[in-house]
C-alpha cells in the first residue's frame, strides 16, 4: 500500500492593514503575541500538524521576521517539517499566488494530500481532526451569521457543485443561480486529487494570477461532485483581522 504523503500550506503572506490600523509598530499578524512566544496564531495553527510530513508556509510582508520566529520553535521535530516560501508579489497580487506558490512546493515534495490554511485562523482542534481523517475532499465551514462585509460564502447549486462567493471591496454579495443550501466558509481546505489541483494550479497562473485564492479553489471543486466532499463545521472558529480579534483568540487558548 502507497503511504499517503500529507501536506499543509499555509499563507501568510498578507500586510496585515486591518490589524496595524491605527497602530504605530506595525507587526506580521500570524506571529504577533503580546506575552508569550507560542500564543500567535501561526504555532496555534502548526501545533494542529503533527500529522502533516511537510508543512509549507508562504510569506512576505516582514518575511525576515517570521523566519527569525520559525528559527526559535523550540520543537525540532516540528521545526524541520518547515519550508518557507517568499512570495515576492504579497503587495502586488492577491491572495490566490501565495497559494499558487504553496502548491507548487508541495507538488516538489509529492504530496498526494494536501490541507490548505489561510493563516489567520483560530480553530478548535477536535474539528479540525475531521479535516484530517477524511477520506473526501474537505471544505469548512463555521456557525458564525453570514455577513457580506466579511464573510466568504460556499453554496450548493442545482448541479451539485459547491461555489463560492465574496465580496473583495466588502460589500454586498449577489448569487445569481438556484442554490439548495448556504454556508459560511471556514477557510480550511483540503484537496485529494492532486491531478485536478495541478490542472486548477496552471489554469490560474495563466488566466488570473491577480486573483485571490479562491481563483484555484474554485476551479478545483468545479470538477469535484458534492458527493466526494465532506462539509467539516468548526465548532470555535475566528478569522483574526483586527487586534481585538486577537484578544478573543488568547481567551480561547486560554480557555482549553
Amino acid at each position: 500500500m502507497i503511504k499517503t504523503r500529507k501536506t499543509v500550506v499555509i499563507t501568510v503572506a498578507g500586510i496585515s492593514s486591518r490589524f496595524n490600523e491605527g497602530f504605530h509598530d506595525k507587526f506580521l499578524k500570524a506571529i504577533y503575541f503580546d506575552e508569550d512566544f507560542f500564543e500567535t496564531l501561526l504555532y496555534k495553527i502548526l501545533e494542529k500538524c503533527s500529522f502533516a510530513d511537510s508543512i509549507v508556509i508562504v510569506g512576505g510582508y516582514k518575511y525576515d521576521e517570521l523566519k527569525n520566529y520559525i528559527s526559535k520553535i523550540p520543537d525540532e521535530h516540528l521545526r524541520k517539517k518547515i519550508s518557507l516560501v517568499f512570495n515576492e508579489y504579497f503587495s502586488k497580487y492577491s491572495s490566490g499566488y501565495s497559494l499558487f506558490l504553496g502548491l507548487q512546493n508541495a507538488f516538489e515534495k509529492n504530496a498526494s494530500e494536501i490541507v490548505f490554511i489561510e493563516g489567520d485562523l483560530d480553530f478548535d482542534e477536535d474539528s479540525f481532526s475531521k479535516v484530517v481523517t477524511s477520506e473526501k475532499n474537505v471544505m469548512t465551514c463555521s456557525y458564525i451569521p453570514i455577513d457580506s462585509k466579511k464573510s466568504v460564502v460556499v453554496y450548493k447549486n442545482s448541479a451539485d457543485v459547491f461555489k463560492y462567493a465574496f465580496n473583495s471591496e466588502h460589500g454586498l454579495l449577489k448569487i445569481d443561480e438556484p442554490f439548495s443550501c448556504i454556508f459560511n466558509s471556514g477557510q480550511c481546505w483540503k484537496f485529494r486529487n492532486m491531478e485536478q489541483l495541478h490542472s486548477a494550479n496552471e489554469e490560474f497562473q495563466k488566466e488570473s494570477i491577480a486573483d485571490n485564492n479562491l481563483g484555484i479553489i474554485q476551479r478545483y471543486f468545479d470538477d469535484i461532485s458534492a458527493n466526494d466532499v465532506d462539509v467539516v463545521f468548526f465548532e470555535r472558529w475566528l478569522n483574526c483581522n483586527t487586534r481585538e480579534d486577537y484578544e478573543q483568540a488568547k481567551k480561547n487558548w486560554r480557555q482549553k
